[in-house]
C-alpha cells in the first residue's frame, strides 16, 4: 500500500508543469525539446487561462537556475517564453506578461553580460508584439532606469563594453516603440524618463569609439537612429520635455564650445520632427540662449550659431509665431554683446586688463558676427511677403545716438556703441535683401523703409553709407546687373554686359514720381561728404546705373542728367570747400555716369559730347576720370575755363531735342529737396549731440563790434529812402512769377511744403509761451540758488478762465 502511493507521486503533478519540465533536456548543450514544446505550446493556446500557471512556474525555474549559476537552462527557458508570446495572442496573455517581464528584469539585474543582453533581445521581440487590447496598470520605469544604465556602460573590455551598450540602446528603442502608440502609456514623455533615454543616447552618439563599424553593432550610429525614431514620434505636447534633456546634455558636458556636436544633434532633431513643431525647438533654443546670457562670448556664440542652424532648416517650413521673438531676442542679445565688449572705460583703458580686453572683444566679435549671421540668414530665408516684414521690423530697431529708441537704449552704450550697432543692423539687413525680388519698387522701398534708410545715409560715417547704398542695391537690382557694374569706370561698350532690363511698369513710375527727388536728394548729399572713399564713388556710381535700369523712363532720365550737371557745377564751385580728392572723384563720377547712361539711351549726339569730353579728359585731365583719379596725385585747383573738359548742358540739350525728352527742363538747374532734416542739426552716429549745440550757439552769437553801430544822418537818410525798396520788391516779384512758370513741380511743392513747415514750427513756439498750465494748490517748484522751493497758492486766490467756472 505505501508503495502505491508513492509511485502515483509523479502522474499527479500537474499537466502544464510536466509539459514544462519536458522541454529542458538533461545537458543543456542539447538545446530546447522542439516536439515537447510544440505540445506546451498547442497546450496553451488550447486553454488560455493555463498562461499565468505556465509563465509563473517558469519564471520559477529560471530564477533558480540563474542562482545556480546554470546558464544553458536560462536561455532555455527564455526561449521558451519567446515562443508562447510570439504564439498566443488572447485576453489571458496579461498575467504571462507579468511573469515574462519579471524574467527580464531578473536576467538585467544579474552581472553576467550575456544574460543582460538575452533579456535584451527577448525584451526587443516583446515589444514588437502588438497586443489587442492596452494595458491599464503595466509600467516600465525599472526597465527605462536599467537600459539607460546599460548605455553607460564601463566595462574594461572594448568588445564587451559596445555589445552592453548596444543591448541598452535596443532596450530603450523597445520601450519606445512599446509606449509611444499606447495612449495609457503616455508616461514615457514625461520628465523624469526623457532625462534618461536623450542623455543615454546623446553619450553614445558622442563617444564614437569604433566609427568603422557600421550597423546596430556600432552604439553611435544605433543610437542616433533611436533618437531620430523618439523625435519623430513626439507629439505637439511633447516637444519640449524631448529637447529640453538635449539642452542640459551639452551644459553639463560643455558641449557649446566647441559646438559641432551640438549643431550635429540639433540638425538631427529639425529633421526629424514634424515640421509643424519646428517653433517649439527654436523657442527652446532662444529661452536657453536667455539663461546663458551671462555667460563666457564663446559659449553664447555657440548656441547662436545652433540657433543659426535651426532656423536655416525652420525657416524652409513652417516657423509660426516665432519670427518677431527671434528679431527681438537676437537684439537683445546683440546689445548686451556690446555692452559686454566696451565694458567700463576705467577698466578698458587699465594697462593691466590690455590684453585680456583685448581678447575679450575679438571673442564679443565672434558673438556678434554669429548674430549677424543668423538675423540675415533667417530673414534671407523667409517668403518674400514676410522678408519685407522683417526689414521693416530691423529698421525700425537701427538707433540714432541721442534719440529715444524702445529697443536699445543709446545714451548707456554711447556713441561708438551706437555705432557699432548701426553697422551691424544695417550688415544683417544687407543679408536679409540679399535676393528680394520685389515685384514693384513700391512694396520693396515703402516709404517707411526708406525714409530712415534716407536719413542714414546722411550720418557723417562713410561705412554706415556704404552699408545703406548696398542694401538699396539688393533691393533695386531685380535682375541681377549689380555684379557687371561692380567698379566705377568708364565702360567702352554697355551693351557687351547683357544688361537685362524690362519696361517699367506704372507702379513704379507712380514711385519715381513720388520719391525720386528723394533718391535723387540723398545721391547729392552723399557725394560731398569729405570722409568718401573709392568705395564710397563706385556704390553711388553703381546706384545710379541700378536707377537707369530698373526704373528711368524719359522723364527720370532728364531728371538724372540734371543730376549730374549739378554734381559737376558743385564741384567745379566748391563753395563748401571740399578736398580735391572730392571733387575730382564727382567729377569721376558724373563721367562714368553720363558714359553709361549716353551708351543705354543710344543717342548718337549725346554719345559724341560725352565721349569728346573723355577723350579731352584723356588727353589735359586724367584725374577727373575714374581710372586715374583714385591712383595718380591731383592739381591744387581745377580749371573752370576750360569748358571742353567739362559736360555742358546747352550741349546735352541739343542733343536730346528728339521727341519724348523735355528738354527745357535740363535748363532749370536741380536743387536738392527742402525737408525737415535742412532746419535741424546735422545728424551725426558718433558724435555728441550737446557739443554740437554748443558749437552751434557760439558761432551764432553776433560779434561785440557789430553791435554798436555808429549812427549818423545819411543812415537815418538811407531809412527814410524807400525808392530802392521799391525795386527791389519788383525784382523779387518777377523772380517768383518766374519760379513758378518754370521750375519743376517737385521744386515748388518742396519749396512750399518747407515754408508750411516753419509756420507749423513758429506756432507751436508761440502756443507753448502763451499757453501754461493752470495754477496748482499743491504749489509750484522753484530754483533759487540750486535748491527746489515750494510756493503753494490758496484755492481762493487761484483765478480760473471762464469756461472752466460753472
Amino acid at each position: 500500500m505505501p508503495t502505491g502511493v508513492c509511485g502515483c507521486c509523479g502522474p499527479l503533478r500537474p499537466r502544464y508543469k510536466r509539459l514544462v519540465d519536458n522541454i529542458f533536456p538533461e545537458d543543456p548543450k542539447d538545446g530546447l525539446v522542439k516536439s515537447d514544446m510544440e505540445k506546451l505550446t498547442f497546450y496553451a493556446v488550447s486553454a488560455p487561462e493555463k498562461l499565468d500557471r505556465i509563465g509563473a512556474y517558469l519564471a520559477e525555474r529560471l530564477s533558480r537556475d540563474v542562482v545556480r549559476h546554470r546558464y544553458g537552462y536560462v536561455v532555455i527557458a527564455m526561449e521558451a517564453l519567446d515562443q508562447l508570446l510570439m504564439a498566443c495572442h488572447s485576453q489571458s496573455i496579461k498575467p504571462f506578461v507579468e511573469s515574462f517581464l519579471h524574467m527580464v528584469a531578473k536576467l538585467l539585474e544579474s552581472r553576467e553580460p550575456d544574460l543582460q543582453v538575452l533579456g535584451t533581445n527577448s525584451f526587443v521581440k516583446f515589444a514588437n508584439i502588438e497586443e489587442d487590447t492596452p494595458s491599464y496598470h503595466r509600467r516600465y520605469d525599472f526597465f527605462v532606469s536599467q537600459f539607460s544604465a546599460m548605455c553607460h556602460s564601463t566595462q574594461e573590455d572594448p568588445e564587451i563594453r559596445s555589445r552592453i551598450r548596444v543591448a541598452g540602446i535596443k532596450g530603450l528603442q523597445g520601450v519606445v516603440r512599446k509606449t509611444v502608440n499606447d495612449e495609457l502609456q503616455a508616461i514615457i514623455w514625461e520628465p523624469q524618463h526623457m532625462d534618461k533615454l536623450i542623455p543615454s543616447m546623446l553619450f553614445n552618439m558622442q563617444d564614437n569609439e569604433d566609427p568603422e563599424r557600421a550597423g546596430e553593432e556600432n552604439p553611435a550610429s544605433l543610437a542616433e537612429s533611436c533618437f531620430r525614431e523618439l523625435l519623430g514620434r513626439a507629439a505637439y505636447g511633447n516637444m519640449n520635455n524631448a529637447v529640453h534633456p538635449v539642452l542640459v546634455h551639452l551644459d553639463n558636458h560643455r558641449l557649446w564650445d566647441p559646438n559641432d556636436f551640438a549643431v550635429s544633434c540639433f540638425r538631427i532633431i529639425m529633421y526629424s520632427i514634424q515640421a509643424q513643431h519646428s517653433h517649439h525647438v527654436i523657442q527652446q533654443v532662444l529661452s536657453h540662449l536667455d539663461t546663458h546670457s551671462k555667460d563666457t562670448p564663446r559659449v553664447r556664440a555657440g548656441i547662436v550659431q545652433v540657433l543659426l542652424e535651426t532656423v536655416a532648416i525652420a525657416a524652409k517650413g513652417s516657423i509660426g509665431p516665432t519670427v518677431l521673438e527671434v528679431f527681438n531676442t537676437l537684439l537683445k542679445h546683440l546689445r548686451m554683446s556690446v555692452d559686454f565688449e566696451l565694458g567700463d572705460g576705467s577698466r578698458r583703458n587699465s594697462a593691466s586688463s590690455l590684453s585680456s580686453t583685448r581678447t575679450k572683444e575679438s571673442e564679443e566679435r565672434i558673438v556678434q558676427n554669429a548674430i549677424i549671421q543668423t538675423i540675415g540668414f533667417f530673414g534671407g530665408n523667409l517668403p518674400d511677403y514676410q522678408r519685407a516684414e522683417v526689414m521693416m521690423f530691423v529698421m525700425g530697431k537701427v538707433p540714432v545716438y541721442g534719440t529715444p529708441c524702445h529697443t536699445l537704449d543709446t545714451v548707456k552704450i554711447g556713441h561708438q556703441g551706437t555705432k557699432r550697432i548701426q553697422a551691424m543692423l544695417l550688415s544683417s539687413l544687407i543679408m536679409v535683401t540679399s535676393g528680394f525680388k520685389c515685384k514693384t519698387m513700391c512694396a520693396g522701398l515703402p516709404a517707411s523703409f526708406l525714409e530712415p534708410l534716407c536719413s542714414i545715409s546722411l550720418m557723417e560715417d562713410c561705412e554706415l553709407r556704404q552699408l545703406v547704398l548696398e542694401i538699396l542695391h539688393n533691393i533695386i537690382d531685380r535682375h541681377d546687373n549689380r555684379a557687371k557694374l561692380r567698379g566705377i569706370r568708364i565702360i567702352p561698350n554697355v551693351a557687351a554686359l547683357k544688361i537685362k532690363r524690362e519696361k517699367i511698369c506704372k507702379q513704379d513710375v507712380v514711385f519715381m514720381k513720388k520719391h525720386g527727388q528723394q533718391l535723387y536728394r540723398h545721391i547729392y548729399l552723399g557725394c560731398k561728404e569729405e570722409d568718401n572713399v573709392q568705395k564710397n564713388f563706385e556704390l553711388l556710381f553703381t546706384a545710379l546705373a541700378l536707377i537707369t535700369i530698373e526704373l528711368a523712363n524719359e522723364e527720370v532720365m532728364i531728371d538724372l542728367i540734371r543730376l549730374s550737371i549739378a554734381l559737376q557745377d558743385m564741384a567745379l564751385a566748391n563753395e563748401e570747400n571740399m578736398p580735391m580728392f572730392i571733387r575730382c572723384g564727382i567729377m569721376a563720377l558724373v563721367a562714368a555716369y553720363l558714359n553709361f547712361l549716353s551708351q543705354m539711351i543710344a543717342n548718337p549726339p549725346f554719345c559724341q559730347h560725352v565721349s569728346k569730353v573723355i577723350e579731352m579728359r584723356n588727353l589735359d585731365a586724367p584725374y577727373l576720370l575714374p581710372e586715374h583719379v583714385f591712383r595718380e596725385k591731383l592739381p591744387d585747383s581745377l580749371d573752370r575755363d576750360d569748358v571742353g573738359l567739362y559736360f555742358q548742358t546747352a550741349d546735352l540739350a541739343e542733343a536730346l531735342s528728339v521727341p519724348g525728352y523735355n528738354v527745357e527742363r535740363l535748363a532749370v538747374p536741380y536743387i536738392p529737396q527742402v525737408t525737415d532734416e535742412d532746419r535741424l542739426p546735422r545728424r551725426k552716429s558718433f558724435v555728441d549731440t550737446i557739443s554740437l549745440q554748443v558749437d552751434i550757439l557760439s558761432n551764432s552769437l553776433p560779434d561785440q563790434s557789430q553791435l554798436a553801430e555808429e549812427i549818423t544822418f545819411e543812415t537815418l537818410k538811407k531809412a527814410i529812402d524807400t525808392t530802392g525798396l521799391e525795386e527791389q520788391e519788383r525784382e523779387r516779384r518777377r523772380q517768383v512769377m518766374e519760379k513758378f512758370q518754370k521750375a519743376p513741380f517737385e521744386e515748388i511743392a518742396a519749396h512750399c511744403e518747407s515754408k508750411a513747415s516753419m509756420l507749423h514750427d513758429r506756432l507751436a513756439q508761440i502756443f507753448e509761451l502763451t499757453i501754461r498750465p493752470p495754477p496748482s494748490p499743491s504749489g509750484t517748484v522753484t530754483v533759487t540758488s540750486g535748491h527746489a522751493q515750494y510756493q503753494s497758492v490758496p484755492v481762493y486766490e487761484m483765478k480760473f478762465p471762464d469756461l472752466c467756472v460753472y
